[in-house]
Protein backbone atom coordinates (compact mmCIF):
# COMPACT_ATOMS: atom_id res chain seq x y z
CA UNK A 1 0.00 0.00 0.00
CA UNK A 2 0.96 3.65 -0.29
CA UNK A 3 0.68 6.20 3.02
CA UNK A 4 1.60 9.20 3.97
CA UNK A 5 4.90 9.38 6.49
CA UNK A 6 5.93 12.07 8.20
CA UNK A 7 10.04 12.47 7.00
CA UNK A 8 10.95 14.06 9.99
CA UNK A 9 9.13 17.17 12.14
CA UNK A 10 8.43 19.91 10.55
CA UNK A 11 6.23 21.94 8.20
CA UNK A 12 3.49 20.16 5.88
CA UNK A 13 6.49 20.17 3.13
CA UNK A 14 7.60 16.67 5.90
CA UNK A 15 4.58 14.58 4.37
CA UNK A 16 5.35 11.92 2.10
CA UNK A 17 3.44 10.04 0.02
CA UNK A 18 5.50 6.83 0.21
CA UNK A 19 5.02 2.76 -0.03
CA UNK A 20 4.45 1.20 3.03
CA UNK A 21 4.09 -2.43 4.56
CA UNK A 22 -0.16 -4.05 4.14
CA UNK A 23 -1.27 -4.29 8.06
CA UNK A 24 -2.22 -7.75 9.04
CA UNK A 25 -5.00 -7.59 11.31
CA UNK A 26 -4.51 -8.61 14.99
CA UNK A 27 -6.48 -10.58 17.18
CA UNK A 28 -9.74 -8.55 17.32
CA UNK A 29 -8.58 -6.28 14.38
CA UNK A 30 -9.78 -5.84 11.31
CA UNK A 31 -8.19 -3.89 8.22
CA UNK A 32 -10.02 -1.35 6.11
CA UNK A 33 -9.56 -0.17 2.45
CA UNK A 34 -9.47 3.15 3.01
CA UNK A 35 -11.81 5.23 1.02
CA UNK A 36 -11.03 8.82 2.55
CA UNK A 37 -9.42 9.91 6.05
CA UNK A 38 -10.47 13.32 8.05
CA UNK A 39 -7.61 15.91 9.25
CA UNK A 40 -7.63 16.48 12.75
CA UNK A 41 -5.30 19.03 15.10
CA UNK A 42 -3.65 16.54 16.35
CA UNK A 43 -2.49 15.33 12.77
CA UNK A 44 -0.63 18.60 12.40
CA UNK A 45 0.60 18.61 16.16
CA UNK A 46 2.40 15.07 15.12
CA UNK A 47 3.92 16.22 12.28
CA UNK A 48 5.48 18.82 13.87
CA UNK A 49 6.97 16.41 17.04
CA UNK A 50 4.69 17.79 19.55
CA UNK A 51 2.24 14.93 19.82
CA UNK A 52 4.07 11.71 21.37
CA UNK A 53 2.43 8.77 20.02
CA UNK A 54 0.63 5.83 22.28
CA UNK A 55 3.25 2.92 22.11
CA UNK A 56 2.11 0.70 19.69
CA UNK A 57 0.81 3.42 17.49
CA UNK A 58 0.93 3.48 13.50
CA UNK A 59 3.56 6.16 12.54
CA UNK A 60 1.35 7.46 10.13
CA UNK A 61 -0.78 10.36 11.11
CA UNK A 62 -4.92 10.26 10.80
CA UNK A 63 -7.91 9.37 13.48
CA UNK A 64 -10.68 8.78 11.29
CA UNK A 65 -11.32 7.19 8.01
CA UNK A 66 -14.13 5.97 6.04
CA UNK A 67 -14.60 2.43 3.67
CA UNK A 68 -14.49 -1.25 3.18
CA UNK A 69 -13.56 -4.21 5.39
CA UNK A 70 -11.24 -6.28 4.04
CA UNK A 71 -9.85 -8.70 6.10
CA UNK A 72 -11.25 -9.95 9.56
CA UNK A 73 -8.82 -10.92 12.46
CA UNK A 74 -9.37 -14.16 14.80
CA UNK A 75 -12.15 -13.60 16.95
CA UNK A 76 -14.21 -10.65 14.70
CA UNK A 77 -18.03 -11.76 14.71
CA UNK A 78 -20.49 -9.14 13.50
CA UNK A 79 -18.52 -7.87 10.83
CA UNK A 80 -18.12 -9.16 6.59
CA UNK A 81 -15.30 -8.56 4.30
CA UNK A 82 -17.04 -6.17 2.01
CA UNK A 83 -19.20 -3.80 4.68
CA UNK A 84 -18.92 0.03 4.44
CA UNK A 85 -17.65 1.47 7.93
CA UNK A 86 -15.97 4.28 9.34
CA UNK A 87 -14.05 3.97 12.60
CA UNK A 88 -12.25 5.80 14.80
CA UNK A 89 -8.36 5.24 15.25
CA UNK A 90 -5.43 5.50 17.36
CA UNK A 91 -3.45 6.66 14.21
CA UNK A 92 -2.93 5.75 10.78
CA UNK A 93 -5.33 6.71 8.66
CA UNK A 94 -3.21 8.76 5.60
CA UNK A 95 -2.96 5.28 4.57
CA UNK A 96 -4.51 2.69 1.62
CA UNK A 97 -5.20 0.69 4.51
CA UNK A 98 -5.41 0.51 8.20
CA UNK A 99 -6.22 -2.05 10.90
CA UNK A 100 -7.94 -1.51 13.84
CA UNK A 101 -9.84 -2.85 16.65
CA UNK A 102 -13.41 -3.96 15.74
CA UNK A 103 -14.77 -2.45 18.76
CA UNK A 104 -14.38 1.34 16.88
CA UNK A 105 -15.95 0.50 14.05
CA UNK A 106 -19.02 2.23 12.94
CA UNK A 107 -21.75 1.87 10.59
CA UNK A 108 -21.87 4.38 8.09
CA UNK A 109 -25.44 6.54 9.42
CA UNK A 110 -28.14 6.29 6.83
CA UNK A 111 -28.05 9.43 4.24
CA UNK A 112 -24.41 9.99 4.43
CA UNK A 113 -21.81 8.87 1.66
CA UNK A 114 -19.53 6.20 2.67
CA UNK A 115 -16.97 9.45 1.78
CA UNK A 116 -18.34 11.77 3.70
CA UNK A 117 -18.73 9.70 6.60
CA UNK A 118 -14.71 9.67 7.45
CA UNK A 119 -15.50 13.22 8.73
CA UNK A 120 -17.87 11.54 11.57
CA UNK A 121 -16.18 9.24 14.25
CA UNK A 122 -12.93 11.04 15.71
CA UNK A 123 -15.58 14.50 15.74
CA UNK A 124 -18.34 12.94 16.84
CA UNK A 125 -16.51 10.76 19.69
CA UNK A 126 -14.51 13.40 20.98
CA UNK A 127 -17.70 15.87 21.53
CA UNK A 128 -20.12 13.36 23.32
CA UNK A 129 -17.25 11.60 25.37
CA UNK A 130 -16.51 15.32 26.60
CA UNK A 131 -19.39 17.49 26.70
CA UNK A 132 -22.20 14.72 27.70
CA UNK A 133 -20.29 11.36 29.37
CA UNK A 134 -17.76 13.64 31.10
CA UNK A 135 -19.03 17.15 31.84
CA UNK A 136 -22.99 16.12 31.79
CA UNK A 137 -24.22 18.70 29.92
CA UNK A 138 -27.99 19.15 30.51
CA UNK A 139 -30.76 20.51 28.62
CA UNK A 140 -31.42 24.08 29.83
CA UNK A 141 -27.56 25.14 30.54
CA UNK A 142 -25.68 27.09 28.74
CA UNK A 143 -22.78 25.75 26.74
CA UNK A 144 -20.00 27.54 25.42
CA UNK A 145 -17.48 26.14 22.56
CA UNK A 146 -14.20 27.78 21.57
CA UNK A 147 -13.69 27.45 17.79
CA UNK A 148 -16.60 26.57 16.49
CA UNK A 149 -16.16 26.60 13.23
CA UNK A 150 -13.49 23.88 13.31
CA UNK A 151 -13.95 19.92 12.95
CA UNK A 152 -15.57 19.82 16.72
CA UNK A 153 -16.65 22.76 16.92
CA UNK A 154 -19.88 22.36 14.33
CA UNK A 155 -20.10 19.02 15.59
CA UNK A 156 -20.42 20.45 19.44
CA UNK A 157 -22.97 23.65 18.38
CA UNK A 158 -25.13 21.08 16.77
CA UNK A 159 -25.09 18.14 19.26
CA UNK A 160 -25.03 20.81 22.18
CA UNK A 161 -27.98 22.29 20.51
CA UNK A 162 -29.93 19.29 20.06
CA UNK A 163 -29.63 18.28 23.72
CA UNK A 164 -31.27 21.33 24.89
CA UNK A 165 -28.75 23.55 25.76
CA UNK A 166 -27.75 27.31 24.93
CA UNK A 167 -24.75 26.98 23.07
CA UNK A 168 -22.16 30.39 22.83
CA UNK A 169 -19.31 29.68 20.29
CA UNK A 170 -16.20 31.87 19.57
CA UNK A 171 -15.27 32.38 15.81
CA UNK A 172 -12.75 34.70 14.38
CA UNK A 173 -14.68 36.51 11.62
CA UNK A 174 -17.81 37.29 10.87
CA UNK A 175 -18.53 34.57 8.33
CA UNK A 176 -17.82 31.84 10.50
CA UNK A 177 -20.03 33.54 12.77
CA UNK A 178 -23.07 33.38 10.65
CA UNK A 179 -21.90 29.54 9.82
CA UNK A 180 -22.07 29.10 13.40
CA UNK A 181 -25.53 30.69 14.19
CA UNK A 182 -26.80 28.17 11.03
CA UNK A 183 -25.91 25.13 12.67
CA UNK A 184 -27.67 26.21 15.83
CA UNK A 185 -25.29 28.67 18.18
CA UNK A 186 -27.38 31.17 19.67
CA UNK A 187 -24.94 33.59 20.38
CA UNK A 188 -21.55 34.06 18.51
CA UNK A 189 -18.33 35.96 20.35
CA UNK A 190 -15.57 37.13 17.45
CA UNK A 191 -12.35 36.21 19.75
CA UNK A 192 -10.62 39.12 17.74
CA UNK A 193 -12.90 41.77 18.80
CA UNK A 194 -14.66 40.55 21.81
CA UNK A 195 -13.79 38.97 25.50
CA UNK A 196 -15.62 35.60 25.72
CA UNK A 197 -15.25 35.89 29.53
CA UNK A 198 -17.61 39.08 29.52
CA UNK A 199 -20.51 36.97 27.87
CA UNK A 200 -20.99 34.19 30.36
CA UNK A 201 -21.30 32.70 32.78
CA UNK A 202 -21.09 29.32 30.95
CA UNK A 203 -22.22 25.69 32.88
CA UNK A 204 -19.97 24.07 30.42
CA UNK A 205 -16.94 24.61 28.37
CA UNK A 206 -14.99 22.97 25.61
CA UNK A 207 -11.75 24.25 25.48
CA UNK A 208 -9.14 23.26 22.41
CA UNK A 209 -7.12 26.31 22.84
CA UNK A 210 -5.25 25.69 26.65
CA UNK A 211 -2.78 27.74 28.38
CA UNK A 212 -3.93 31.11 27.85
CA UNK A 213 -7.44 31.14 28.17
CA UNK A 214 -7.48 29.42 31.18
CA UNK A 215 -8.20 31.77 34.14
CA UNK A 216 -10.72 33.12 31.83
CA UNK A 217 -12.48 30.06 30.85
CA UNK A 218 -12.83 29.89 34.86
CA UNK A 219 -13.54 32.80 35.60
CA UNK A 220 -17.12 33.24 33.11
CA UNK A 221 -18.32 29.97 34.10
CA UNK A 222 -20.94 29.84 36.56
CA UNK A 223 -20.70 27.77 39.94
CA UNK A 224 -20.61 24.39 39.79
CA UNK A 225 -19.34 24.65 36.09
CA UNK A 226 -17.61 22.47 33.96
CA UNK A 227 -14.24 22.97 32.01
CA UNK A 228 -13.24 20.29 29.33
CA UNK A 229 -9.93 21.05 28.23
CA UNK A 230 -8.84 18.95 25.11
CA UNK A 231 -6.19 21.09 22.99
CA UNK A 232 -3.60 22.90 23.86
CA UNK A 233 -3.35 25.26 20.40
CA UNK A 234 -2.33 28.02 22.53
CA UNK A 235 -0.02 26.96 25.32
CA UNK A 236 0.36 24.18 28.08
CA UNK A 237 1.03 26.27 31.03
CA UNK A 238 -1.21 28.88 32.26
CA UNK A 239 -1.85 30.82 35.80
CA UNK A 240 -4.66 29.76 37.63
CA UNK A 241 -6.63 32.08 40.65
CA UNK A 242 -7.82 28.77 42.83
CA UNK A 243 -10.25 30.96 44.84
CA UNK A 244 -11.93 31.09 41.42
CA UNK A 245 -11.80 27.05 41.53
CA UNK A 246 -12.81 26.83 44.72
CA UNK A 247 -15.76 29.16 45.60
CA UNK A 248 -17.54 28.55 42.61
CA UNK A 249 -17.22 24.59 43.33
CA UNK A 250 -15.44 24.28 39.25
CA UNK A 251 -14.48 21.35 37.89
CA UNK A 252 -11.71 21.19 35.62
CA UNK A 253 -11.06 17.99 33.27
CA UNK A 254 -7.94 17.59 30.72
CA UNK A 255 -8.73 14.84 28.14
CA UNK A 256 -7.82 13.28 25.16
CA UNK A 257 -9.20 10.41 23.00
CA UNK A 258 -6.54 8.87 21.29
CA UNK A 259 -4.62 7.87 24.46
CA UNK A 260 -7.44 5.76 25.79
CA UNK A 261 -7.55 2.09 25.88
CA UNK A 262 -9.45 0.41 23.37
CA UNK A 263 -12.30 -0.97 25.58
CA UNK A 264 -12.58 2.51 26.63
CA UNK A 265 -12.76 3.58 22.37
CA UNK A 266 -14.91 1.02 22.34
CA UNK A 267 -17.43 2.06 25.14
CA UNK A 268 -17.32 5.50 24.00
CA UNK A 269 -18.05 4.61 20.12
CA UNK A 270 -21.53 1.93 21.29
CA UNK A 271 -22.32 5.56 23.41
CA UNK A 272 -22.03 7.39 20.27
CA UNK A 273 -23.71 4.99 17.79
CA UNK A 274 -26.50 4.86 20.57
CA UNK A 275 -27.15 8.27 20.91
CA UNK A 276 -25.96 10.43 18.04
CA UNK A 277 -26.04 8.36 15.49
CA UNK A 278 -30.14 8.64 15.14
CA UNK A 279 -29.22 12.70 15.36
CA UNK A 280 -27.56 12.62 12.03
CA UNK A 281 -29.95 10.07 10.39
CA UNK A 282 -33.00 12.21 11.58
CA UNK A 283 -30.95 15.40 10.43
CA UNK A 284 -30.94 17.36 13.48
CA UNK A 285 -26.94 17.02 13.06
CA UNK A 286 -25.12 17.25 10.04
CA UNK A 287 -21.79 17.00 8.16
CA UNK A 288 -19.84 19.99 8.13
CA UNK A 289 -17.17 19.98 5.25
CA UNK A 290 -15.33 22.07 3.85
CA UNK A 291 -13.32 20.63 0.78
CA UNK A 292 -11.79 17.25 -0.39
CA UNK A 293 -8.14 16.55 -1.73
CA UNK A 294 -6.47 13.08 -2.64
CA UNK A 295 -4.34 11.62 -0.16
CA UNK A 296 -1.07 12.46 -1.73
CA UNK A 297 -1.79 16.30 -1.41
CA UNK A 298 -1.89 15.71 2.59
CA UNK A 299 0.65 18.51 2.32
CA UNK A 300 -1.66 20.97 0.95
CA UNK A 301 -4.35 19.71 3.03
CA UNK A 302 -2.10 20.75 6.16
CA UNK A 303 -1.52 24.36 5.05
CA UNK A 304 -4.96 24.78 4.49
CA UNK A 305 -5.69 23.67 7.91
CA UNK A 306 -3.21 25.80 9.61
CA UNK A 307 -4.35 29.07 7.69
CA UNK A 308 -7.30 28.65 9.69
CA UNK A 309 -9.98 29.65 6.68
CA UNK A 310 -11.82 26.06 6.77
CA UNK A 311 -15.28 25.81 8.28
CA UNK A 312 -15.69 21.97 9.12
CA UNK A 313 -14.01 18.67 7.92
CA UNK A 314 -11.22 18.45 5.37
CA UNK A 315 -10.82 15.03 3.92
CA UNK A 316 -7.85 12.89 1.82
CA UNK A 317 -9.41 10.91 -1.00
CA UNK A 318 -8.01 7.52 -2.18
CA UNK A 319 -8.97 7.57 -5.41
Amino acid sequence: MKAVSIKEPGGPEVLEWVEAEDPVPAVGEVVIDVVAAALNRADVMQRMGLYPLPPGTSPYPGLEVSGHVSALGEGVTGLRVGDEVCALLTGGGYAQKVAVPAGQLLPVPKGVGLVEAAALPEAVATVWSNIVMTAGLKQGETFLVHGGAGGVGTMAIQIAKALGARVVTTVGSPEKAARARELGADATINYREQDFAEHGPYDVILDVIGGQYLQRNIQSLAPDGRLVVIGLQQGMEGQLNLADLVFKRISVHGTTLRTRSAEQKAAIVAEVRRNVWPMIENGSVQLVLDRTLPMAEAAEAHRLMEEGRHVGKILLLNN
